[in-house]
């Protein structure tokens, strides 16, 4: 489907802003009330909702957050999706197994991870040979580059996880002209395809994975002639997110509402903050409704100089979902998120370090006034909230920076 003069995948992309916002909450109710229908464990979580109502971004953000630890657990209890699968497994074609253990379907619909977006964004086209070296092994990561390429019309090398000399092999013989798979491994392909004097024939690749900084693509273009782009995609959700031409932040996918919040809650953050990713995705047989991915990011203000009109994300910036162990019990991001919320504060993270041998936690919280009855008054809640004594330092605003991050685990 590539249309618009082959500039762009589709006009999806194109959309005026507002048009597309307008279709998606026009559409977001449907979605809503079919998860509702056909998977018992999204209508249990989504108990009490009236999904006609959900028309707007303000009505999204009132409904629960899912989040992967709920998900591991559903899937424990009733597998092997937790009743949030809204299609019969005899109607799937594959199920993946990911670390966690979760478990993803896959049904037989066309391009059903919806990588071919992203593919094309990159620069591929009908006809060119991929090298496709992410895992084939359980985890869907492969098939989802598969299944877009078969979309866009290109063929696939399923290379996978095969040993280095094997897929040096197939490059040298089938002279692929693509690679995706992480930057890593590129990295480590590239190299050893030119020490053994026949260099890798790869004129662009799309990477996800691990993180991509600007040194390394700048390095693969100049050494390599390899074109790199990245994108940000999930085994729960698929693509979320791709970069284009200018490489002027990820360009959100089309299928899926991406919200920016506070980690540990559901509450939205401004607008050039960082936070905790939350994606609605709109996959009837998968219909995940405000999944927090734990990872962060930040929106990018205005749209790409590339002409594609969805919003942007800044990429990974880290993750919002870290816990730490403290004298044998477990600290989370959730928890900060509690403590702060009781006494009408902003901005608050757990600092874990030793001290005197022992595992010390402090709970460093932003306030305009070093009070010393606000730090007593935040140190119950923390012990009512963990059930572990620990220390309250109330800092200026703005000290905490704006990474959002909420446990600084500094023991090692």
């Amino acid at each position: 489907m590539v249309e618009n003069g082959g500039e762009f995948y589709d006009r999806q992309e194109v959309r005026e802003p507002e048009q597309r916002a307008a279709q998606m909450f026009t559409a977001l109710p449907g979605l809503i009330r079919h998860a509702i229908d056909n998977a018992p464990g999204m209508a249990a979580h989504l108990d009490g909702v009236d999904a006609a109502a959900v028309t707007t971004p303000e009505a999204l953000a009132e409904l629960p957050v899912l989040r992967q630890s709920e998900l591991v657990a559903k899937q424990a209890a009733e597998p092997p999706f937790g009743g949030l699968a809204a299609t019969p497994i005899a109607r799937l074609s594959r199920v993946f197994v990911s670390p966690g253990p979760v478990a993803e379907p896959e049904s037989v619909r066309t391009d059903y991870w919806r990588f071919a977006r992203a593919l094309f964004a990159a620069g591929f086209r009908t006809g060119e040979l991929i090298h496709n070296a992410f895992s084939y092994h359980l985890t869907p990561a492969g098939m989802m580059v598969e299944a877009g390429a078969r979309a866009l019309g290109c063929p696939v090398v399923p290379a996978g996880t095969a040993p280095t000399p094997r897929q040096l092999e197939a490059i040298a013989r089938l002279e692929p002209v693509a690679y995706t798979g992480t930057p890593s491994f590129l990295r480590s392909l590239l190299d050893e395809a030119a020490a053994s004097g026949r260099p890798a024939p790869f004129a662009r690749a799309l990477v996800a994975g691990e993180a991509l900084d600007e040194d390394r693509r700048a390095e693969f273009r100049a050494r390599d002639g390899v074109d790199v782009f990245q994108c940000y995609a999930t085994a729960d959700l698929g693509l979320v997110a791709y970069e284009s031409e200018p490489r002027d932040g990820l360009i959100v996918d089309e299928a899926v509402i991406v919200e920016i919040v506070k980690p540990g809650t559901g509450d939205p953050v401004g607008a050039d903050e960082v936070g905790e990713v939350l994606v609605t995705s709109f996959n009837p047989d998968y219909p995940l409704i405000r999944f927090a991915t734990g990872d962060l990011s930040a929106f990018v203000p205005g749209i790409s100089a590339c002409g594609r009109t969805n919003r942007r994300i800044r990429g990974r910036l880290g993750r919002a979902d870290r816990s730490a162990k403290v004298r044998g019990r477990f600290v989370h991001p959730h928890q900060v998120a509690e403590i702060l919320g009781r006494h009408g504060l902003a901005k608050g993270r757990f600092v874990v370090d030793h001290a005197g041998g022992d595992d010390r936690l402090r709970l460093l919280v932003e306030a305009p006034a070093a009070g010393g009855d606000l730090a007593e008054a935040v140190g119950v809640s923390l012990r009512e909230v963990t059930s572990l004594r620990g220390e309250v330092e109330v800092v200026r605003p703005g000290s905490l920076g704006d990474d959002d991050e909420v446990i600084d685990d500094r023991r090692g």
